[in-house]
Formats: C-alpha cells, sequence, structure tokens
C-alpha cells in the first residue's frame, strides 16, 4: 500500500524538488499542497504523473488542522519557510491527524525546541523529524562518518556557498537576512561566545577554489557541543559566490549591527529580485564542506574535510535530499524511531550520498596538513 504523502509549499523551490523526486513512485500517494490553486494544477502537470493529487491548503489559516486532515496523510513535509519565527502548529496537526511529520527548517531556535513536542509524539506513536536539510542532517551524518577517526574531536567548522545561478527563493533569502548584522551565540574555545550575522568572515577553501563567508545562525551551532560532547569550537559559515553581492550583504549587516537598519527580512523579496539582476555572471556551481580537527588514534594530529560540489543548476538538490531518503525510508519500513527530534542519526552518510545519485552532485574526503 502505498504511504499517503502531503507536500506543503509544493511550488516553492525546495518543494518543488521534493515532488518531483517523490512522484512517480509506487510507494508514494503524493498530495501537493500550497496557497494557490493555479500554481498547484501547474506543478502537477508539469510532473506528469496523473496520480498526483492537489490541495489549496494555508498554514496560517484558522481552519488549517481540519483541512490538512480531511487529506487523510500518513506523512507531511514541510517546506513552506521561512522556519524562523514559526510555531509548531504544522507538526501539532500531524499528531492530531495521525500524521508522521518532516521539515526543512535551518531555524536554530525552531529545530532545537522540536523535542518538547516529544513526548505527545511518543505517546501517539508518531515520528515528527526537523532539520531534514543541509542542516543538521547532512552536516551531523558527515560528523558521525569521520568522528570514529578521532580520539578527541576539538573542532568542527563548515560552510556552504552556492553558485550564483543556483535558483533561490524568498524564503532562502529572507532566512539569510534575518540573521544579517544580528548577534549569533557560538560554541568557541570551550565557552559560549558572540559572533554576527554574515560578519567573523574568511576566505574558505572548498574543491573548486575559494570564497568569502560569513558567520550564519543555523540549528548546528546549538545542537553540536551537545551532541559531540568533546568538541571545543563549533562554527558555521556561509556565503556568496560573487565579490559584489557578498559585499553588499556584509554592509547590511554592519548597518544591521550598528542600529541604522531593522528589518532585513522583510526586504527579502525585493532584495531577491536585484540579485537577480547579476544571475548571469558566476556559475552554477556551489559547494559545502564539513572540516573536523583534533587527534587521531595515536594523539598525533588529525584535520579532516568532507566536501560535497554541486554542479548543472543541482544545488537545490542537497537541502531537499534528506527529506527525501527519510520519506523512502519510512515507506520501505526501515525506520521504527518514534518522537519529535532535530534530523541527527535517522540516516547515515552513505544513505545520503546514495540519494545524489543522477545529479550533478560529487563529494570526497581529504586529509589537511
Amino acid at each position: 500500500m502505498s504511504l499517503r504523502v502531503v507536500v506543503i509549499g509544493a511550488t516553492g523551490v525546495f518543494g518543488s524538488r521534493v515532488a518531483r523526486r517523490l512522484a512517480h513512485d509506487h510507494r508514494f500517494a503524493l498530495i501537493l499542497a500550497g496557497r494557490h490553486r493555479l500554481s498547484l494544477d501547474e506543478m502537477r502537470t508539469a510532473i506528469g504523473d496523473s496520480s498526483v493529487q492537489t490541495a489549496e491548503l494555508d498554514v496560517s489559516g484558522g481552519d488549517f488542522a481540519v483541512a490538512l486532515a480531511a487529506l487523510r496523510p500518513q506523512l507531511v513535509i514541510h517546506t513552506a519557510g521561512p522556519f524562523q519565527g514559526q510555531d509548531y502548529r504544522v507538526a501539532e496537526a500531524c499528531l492530531a491527524c495521525g500524521s508522521d511529520y518532516v521539515d526543512l527548517a535551518d531555524g536554530r531556535a525552531f529545530v532545537s525546541g522540536m523535542e518538547r513536542l516529544d513526548a505527545r509524539a511518543k505517546a501517539a506513536g508518531r515520528l515528527l523529524v526537523s532539520g531534514a536539510s543541509s542542516v543538521p542532517a547532512l552536516s551531523a551524518a558527515v560528523v558521525d562518518a569521520l568522528l570514529p577517526r578521532f580520539r578527541q574531536l576539538d573542532a568542527i567548522e563548515h560552510a556552504i556557498n552556492p553558485g550564483n545561478r543556483t535558483p533561490r527563493g524568498d524564503a532562502t533569502v529572507a532566512s539569510i537576512l534575518g540573521y544579517c548584522g544580528r548577534p549569533i551565540r557560538v560554541w568557541r574555545d570551550g565557552r559560549w561566545q558572540r559572533v554576527y550575522g554574515w560578519m567573523d568572515g574568511k576566505r574558505q577553501m572548498f574543491s573548486f577554489g575559494r570564497r568569502r563567508v560569513g558567520a550564519c545562525e543555523i540549528p548546528d551551532l546549538e545542537l553540536f557541543p551537545a551532541r559531540y560532547s568533546q568538541v571545543r569550537t563549533v562554527l558555521f559559515r556561509a556565503g556568496l559566490e560573487l565579490p559584489l553581492l557578498q559585499a553588499g550583504t556584509w554592509c547590511a549587516a554592519a548597518l544591521v549591527r550598528l542600529g541604522l537598519m531593522r528589518d532585513l527580512a522583510a526586504c527579502a523579496p525585493a532584495l531577491r529580485r536585484f540579485s537577480e539582476r547579476f544571475i548571469r555572471f558566476g556559475s552554477d556551481i556551489g559547494g559545502m564542506v564539513v572540516e573536523l580537527s583534533g587527534t587521531d588514534m595515536d594523539d598525533k594530529p588529525l584535520r579532516l574535510r568532507w566536501w560535497l560540489d554541486a554542479a548543472a543548476g543541482d544545488g537545490p538538490q542537497v537541502p531537499v535530499t534528506p527529506a527525501v531518503v527519510l520519506a523512502q525510508r519510512l515507506a520501505d519500513g526501515l525506520i521504527d524511531a518514534k518522537g519529535a527530534q532535530p534530523c541527527m542519526g535517522l540516516l547515515t552518510l552513505d544513505q545520503l550520498e546514495a540519494g545524489f545519485a543522477g545529479y550533478a552532485l560529487r563529494t570526497g574526503m581529504d586529509t589537511l596538513s
């Protein structure tokens, strides 16, 4: 019997990719959900799977829980960000109607706070998973895979830098702008310290060269110091390929820090349109790195770098892969976990890298001197 899956935000940058990857798969009975009927119908036509259904659904509507229950979902995949500032109404509606839940959230407080629903989810026999995306699902899987090579893990530093031609949505831009220039609490040198969004920059080495990156707010900053108790530093940075756009975002962050600007996230649609004027510049090549440093089993210094390259516009396939793989494994009956949790420990690096097959995504690992 097919798993009945509702994808919320199915016409967005990430939701549309989740939908396309679950369509034409006999394991799923797919329902595309969103606020606009016309866009949903166009998406359904583009997918070309006559079994796919559509449903108008507004997560902010007063009748959302009732409308969701009427769809009789067994799994809901929530892709309608930004998740910063969202509550847990979608996850709670899933509990009410007996559905499992997965989201692609990257909001630190949102993902970390999902555990408050753990007791209710276990009592209901349901699985609620937050952050089934590049962070913390993929980043934690990388650390878990490399951790056995360390006697002592001292630092985790990871970064993401998409190609300039990578598709971007208003929700993604709003998520980035929301923490520009604002204080971010980071675990550094064995104590909590403060950095500012898009600042604390460096030139990060990717497999294709160096790019500028700055500090960003993600769930890993909260979750990793607890998950990897020996680690003394956890840092994450992100950046833009074009130096002009990177510098412009840094300047906006500086204005926020100085109190001269307040709500950059509200400018997301306008700034996204402005950035697209430069879409023909740069490339479609982006990447992610996770660098671990410490000592090996012989107490000798050890530095490892796992890397991922994305080309041909396939960068957005990276953040959706954990949710897709999780859905596939749930449909196959391979996940028994119940409760509410961040997406860590549910998927291995091998499983996620297998999920990259068919896309212009390459991964590898280097030992650094």
